[in-house]
């Protein structure tokens, strides 16, 4: 097995921190903050460090134990047993990230439409236009959403420049307030600005300010990647806590300087710009601007992708549906992760900023805005890190022999003090995020509660029939590769075989396939036997060892006739599909062929809408029939596209290719396009156009078929989103009809992507308007 790769050394591990901490947080909160309490505003920021800093010990302790990604849910669930309130932190933190997100980019819309939209509308005489509120910040969402998808990763040596340019940006917000105001007058200024009467609003400060602090997380979250993490991780988290509770000290210096009213610093999210432009003029306050913009950008790359993790894990421990851990197979990235990550922050900011900001706009209802988002940030951020403080005491107790490099001090005193403080920040948030934090986490447990979960992704499959391999004197594996290495870089076709007496008329089409898209080809039959919910994965070893060796025996008769290797292998699974889609992905396969559905569809239909490659379900063959002669229609689509490819490759081998030009009478159907369909083949030497006129498309399509003793292949139909049929309408009609006439069949299924899923929900009102075109 091939060891993962460390790459990130403590100098990238510190700028992963800082970086994530300087973002909206002190550029949205410090002017409000010093409008509130004035200097004492830092002794507000350095509470949220404190309390911040308590539970990162926590965090490092963990690290230094279990290396891997995953940080507060990982932590949590190999201490504690009870699944329920797993999912209740999984998906609270994944929500917390996900709203510290949607602040970011919120904070980041106003600083657009405050400081960018203004003088560049000014330049093209639009400065009446009116921006809808969140629209940047949404926009701003779905572009990371697919630079993550895309799995577009900053180096090391990218990460340390983008924050030494974000400390930069700060230094010279906080060396223009001391040259403004001169580093004596500053001092002054700073040390008699604080109030000491006003505990309640410095404790509700500390706790908005809590989130500027987080970033130490993203650390923990990528212990996986960081070399010698259980020496690196402690050390990271707590240079970044104090660079950065220095820096903030440094800011809130700069603002109480600052030569502007109350009334400006009020404002709140957007004060730190106004407050730049005072000392800095107008080129410095441009600089602070961009630099705010791109640092909040930045650190919210940084929480989709924590936030995309844990919805992978999670996942993958059947704790979320397990599309959340599906794995793109060009991208390599958790896509549907991603995809709901992205959704919940849209959705955030939609709510918060959009539908209901603080303030004017917006529709009537709550005032929510930013203050509120932040205080269900920190709600759904608060509450599990005081159970990993707690986690940590029990952690202590149930493994006590356990190796810890780095060690808490005080335990259980400190984490006990980690927990009361985060509490004790908890009451001090907006309450109407916390009505609306507290609302959403009831919805989810709710609906986890229903559900059930699911067993983790480890316990659904077990292997009982290593990988046997016939044919096997076409590859020469290196010494100590097994048969699955030795099938790397060589075209693979996976054919799932629920019936034994199938086995060799599919392999036999596998290979026909295979033959033609590379020399030395691999075709694997794996057999999965189903295991019910209520039983002993170990009472089906037998069945399952017995139905694999009856295909070896079955397969044993090809031997030396076919062009590639043959690779049998049996597995027990409480969920077929999902075993078939992980070997599919694990493999690397190039397409799949299995049998279309009888007895259970919606495996099929499964495999068809997740597989990572293209899939051909075939019925009616026998173990003679060959790909001599193929029946194609003149259709059209992504489907019917991947099927000519295929065709396109037969035809070059031989195959004879009838074309079936169907013209379609009343509303039987819709003419397609013959050229597009003829265009797919260099050679028209083997290529027959059957024309004809009709009122039943499927059974032209079998008659034409059954007329030249060929093989009929479709593509699955695109408009599977409004039906629910496995195939479709016209694949579903020609599988029944070929069927009667003992035609055999091919339906093809090309890989569908969220692109596609799209495309196939809007294909039917699109024919519908061809149609209602073509009468009018």
């Amino acid at each position: 097995m091939v060891e993962h790769t460390r790459t990130l050394g403590f100098k990238v591990a510190f700028a992963l921190g800082l970086g994530t901490m300087i973002a909206a947080g002190i550029f949205s909160l410090s002017g409000k903050a010093v409008a509130s309490v004035g200097s004492s505003a830092v002794i507000a920021f350095v509470i949220a460090a404190v309390v911040a800093a308590i539970t990162a010990a926590s965090y490092s302790e963990f690290a230094s134990i279990y290396s891997e990604n995953g940080g507060g849910y990982l932590f949590t669930s190999r201490t504690l047993d009870n699944s329920l309130l797993l999912y209740a932190i999984g998906a609270s933190l994944f929500m917390g990230y996900s709203a510290t997100t949607a602040f970011y980019l919120g904070t980041m819309d106003h600083w657009v439409t405050e400081f960018v939209l203004p003088p560049a509308f000014g330049l093209v005489g639009m400065s009446d236009v009116h921006v809808p509120h969140g629209i940047f910040g949404v926009l701003t969402a779905i572009g990371l959403g697919y630079l993550n998808a895309q799995g577009t990763e900053e180096s090391g040596t990218f990460q340390v420049l983008i924050t030494g340019a974000k400390v930069a940006v700060l230094f010279a917000f906080i060396g223009g307030a001391f040259v403004y105001a001169g580093p004596t007058a500053a001092v002054g200024n700073f040390t008699s600005g604080f109030v000491f009467d006003k505990p309640g609003e410095i404790i509700s400060v500390a706790a908005l300010a809590f989130i500027t602090f987080f970033g130490f997380s993203a650390i923990a979250a990528s212990a996986g990647e960081i070399i010698e993490p259980r020496e690196t991780v402690p050390k990271a988290i707590a240079a970044s806590i104090v660079t950065v509770t220095i820096l903030y000290t440094f800011v809130i210096v700069a603002m109480v300087n600052a030569p502007v009213g109350n009334e400006v610093l009020q404002q709140g999210e957007t004060a730190m710009g106004k407050v730049a432009a005072s000392f800095l003029g107008s080129p410095g306050q441009a600089l602070i601007v961009a630099g705010a913009i791109f640092s909040m950008v930045s650190a919210s790359n940084a929480s989709i992708l924590a936030a995309s993790s844990i919805g992978d894990l999670m996942a993958q421990r059947g704790q979320a549906p397990r599309r959340l851990s599906r794995i793109h197979p060009e991208y390599n990235t958790p896509i549907w992760s991603i995809v709901t990550c992205t959704g919940a922050i849209v959705a955030l900011i939609v709510v918060f900023v959009a539908l209901f900001p603080a303030g004017e706009g917006g529709i009537p209802g709550p005032n929510l805005g930013l203050e509120a988002l932040t205080g269900f940030a920190n709600l759904n951020l608060l509450i599990p890190l005081s159970v990993v403080n707690a986690a940590l005491i029990l952690s202590r107790r149930r493994f006590p022999d356990i190796d810890r490099p780095f060690k808490v001090p005080a335990v259980p005193f400190l984490p006990i003090l980690g927990i009361l403080a985060n509490l004790a920040l908890v009451v001090t948030l907006p309450l109407e995020g916390i009505v609306i934090g507290v609302a959403i986490e009831a919805v989810l447990v709710g609906a986890y509660l229903v559900w059930g979960g699911a067993p983790e992704s480890d316990d659904i499959v077990e292997e009982t029939t290593p990988a046997h391999t016939l044919n096997s004197h076409l590859s020469t594996p290196a010494d100590g590769e097994d048969a699955s290495v030795s099938t790397a870089d060589r075209y693979t076709v996976l054919v799932p075989v629920s019936r034994p007496h199938s086995a060799k008329a599919h392999a036999r089409l596998a290979d026909a396939i295979a033959r033609r898209y590379g020399d030395n080809p691999v075709v694997k039959l794996l057999t999965v036997t189903q295991s019910p919910e209520q039983t002993e994965q170990r009472a089906l070893n037998n069945v399952a060892a017995k139905r694999a060796e009856r295909i070896i025996e079955e397969l044993g008769e090809l031997e030396g006739e076919l062009a590639s290797e043959i690779v049998v292998e049996g597995h027990i699974s409480r969920d077929v599909a999902f075993d078939i889609l992980s070997t599919a992905r694990d493999d690397q396969v190039d397409r799949i062929v299995m049998g279309y559905p009888r007895d259970h569809p919606d495996i099929a239909e499964e495999v068809e809408y997740d597989a990572p490659c293209d899939v051909l379900f075939a019925g009616g063959f026998d173990e003679t029939r060959s790909l001599d002669s193929l029946t194609i229609g003149a259709g059209g689509g992504p489907h019917h596209e991947g099927l000519l490819s295929l065709a396109s490759s037969l035809a070059d081998g031989g195959t004879r290719i009838h074309v079936v030009d169907a013209d379609p009478i009343g509303d039987s159907g819709t003419a397609e396009d013959l050229d597009s369909t003829l265009a797919a083949f260099d050679d028209r030497s083997n290529i027959e156009v059957h024309d004809a006129v009709t009122e039943d498309i499927a059974g032209t399509l079998v008659d034409v078929a059954d007329e030249t003793n060929s093989v009929l292949a479709v593509g699955a139909s695109r408009n599977r989103v409004l039906r629910r049929w496995v195939f479709g309408s016209t694949a579903d009609r020609v599988v029944r009809r070929a069927k009667e006439r003992d035609v055999p069949v091919l339906v093809y299924a090309r890989s569908t992507g969220l692109p596609g899923r799209v495309e196939s929900a809007l294909f039917t009102p699109y024919r519908y308007a061809l149609k209602v075109k073509a009468r009018a």
